[in-house]
Formats: structure tokens, C-alpha cells, sequence
């Protein structure tokens, strides 16, 4: 009866492999999550929820939206969960959901300086206005490491003046360090073309740097 209880208490105080990072794969977590673990949830949150936001935000360059757009990842993977094939990488499938809304927002930002452009130029000198711009958000929070010093603003304003495409590829190689592959399983696109970006992307952040005088 002792040996039993003794066993008894060491399997029930024993955590699932799921709820351990060092122990599960995300596929193996998200399996716990397609069966209602929220517990597991939580663990895919944690993991992901820094790398996301750091991604976003280099997309983006605002904190609240970047804040937004990785709560309405998370919401879309939770509402899509049972959708997910364990066949696939799960983080190429959770990345491709963050970076989508990114550019999502992106093309709306265009959308609403092209449509306050019009609006503006169309108005009398003297009735002229800032209302309906969007200005640019340039307020950073702790976790921004970039952005902690003058090179690093530096980086970060070259980098929202790559077309999307580069600025894309630029993040996630060089800032997210994900590999070609994963990345081209990302943006859907041959593995050529995805090294074809980032280098064209690395020679136009170079040479805006360099007309910035801005010293690497």
C-alpha cells in the first residue's frame, strides 16, 4: 500500500511533456491544444509572443499596432487550431498569420495617406490641414532593443523605407534569423528568390546608411 501511494503521488505531481519548453515540439504542443488544453495555449503563447511582436513591430514601427496585430494572431491560430496539420512547420504557419496581418495593415496605412493626400491637396491653401494624416508613430517601449540608441533608430527608419517585399525577407533573416528555407515556406516562394531579396534588401539599407552617414 505504501509502494502505491508513493508511485500514486510521483505520477500526479509529474507535468505533461507539453507544459515543459525544453521537452515538447510546437507541433507536439499544439496537438494538446486541438484537443482544448488551454494550458497549452499558454505555452505556445509564451513562446511565440516576443519573437512575433519583435517581428511585427519592425513591419509596422508602432507598438500598440504591433500589440494589436499579435493578439489577433493568436486569436486567429486559437479559432483555426483544429485547421492545423502537424504535417506542416508550426511556426511557418503562425508566422505567416502575424506577417499577413502586417502587411494587411500595411496596405491599408497606404490606402488612408493616399485617399488624406488627395483630400488635402484638394482644399484651399488657407484651409490646408494635417487632420487625417497618419503620422508616424516614433514612441518605443522596452522591449524595442533597436531602438535604444541613435544607430538603432537609425536602422529601424531605413528599414520602413524598403518596399514591403524587402522589408519582409529583412526582418526575418536577419532580425528573426530564420532560416531560407523556413522563409521561403513562409512567403510561399522559391529559395532563390528569397536570397535574391535579402541581398538586394542589405545593399538598399546599406546605401541609405550610407547617405545617412550613419557608421555600422
Amino acid at each position: 500500500m505504501a509502494n502505491f501511494m508513493h508511485t500514486h503521488a510521483s505520477t500526479a505531481e509529474r507535468q505533461p511533456d507539453y507544459l515543459d519548453p525544453s521537452r515538447a515540439s510546437d507541433e507536439a504542443v499544439f496537438e494538446q491544444v486541438k484537443r482544448d488544453e488551454f494550458s497549452a495555449f499558454d505555452v505556445i503563447v509564451s513562446r511565440y509572443k516576443g519573437r512575433l511582436y519583435n517581428c511585427v513591430y519592425r513591419m509596422v514601427h508602432s507598438s500598440e499596432m504591433a500589440e494589436d496585430l499579435v493578439q489577433e494572431t493568436f486569436l486567429r491560430v486559437f479559432n483555426n487550431r483544429h485547421r492545423y496539420q502537424a504535417t506542416s512547420n508550426f511556426s511557418t504557419w503562425i508566422y505567416t498569420i502575424a506577417l499577413n496581418l502586417a502587411r494587411s495593415e500595411l496596405r491599408k496605412r497606404k490606402r488612408r495617406q493616399f485617399f488624406s493626400i488627395n483630400s488635402s491637396t484638394s482644399k484651399n491653401n488657407d484651409e490646408s490641414t494635417n487632420e487625417g494624416f497618419d503620422l508616424p508613430d516614433h514612441s518605443f517601449s522596452p522591449e524595442e532593443d533597436l531602438a535604444h540608441s541613435e544607430m538603432g533608430r537609425s536602422i529601424q527608419k531605413a528599414i520602413d523605407q524598403l518596399p514591403v517585399k524587402y522589408r519582409t525577407v529583412i526582418v526575418l533573416r536577419d532580425i528573426q534569423e530564420l532560416s531560407y528555407e523556413q522563409i521561403s515556406d513562409i512567403l510561399e516562394c522559391p529559395t532563390g528568390t528569397v536570397k535574391s531579396r535579402v541581398n538586394r534588401a542589405r545593399l538598399r539599407l546599406q546605401e541609405t546608411l550610407r547617405q545617412w552617414e550613419v557608421v555600422l
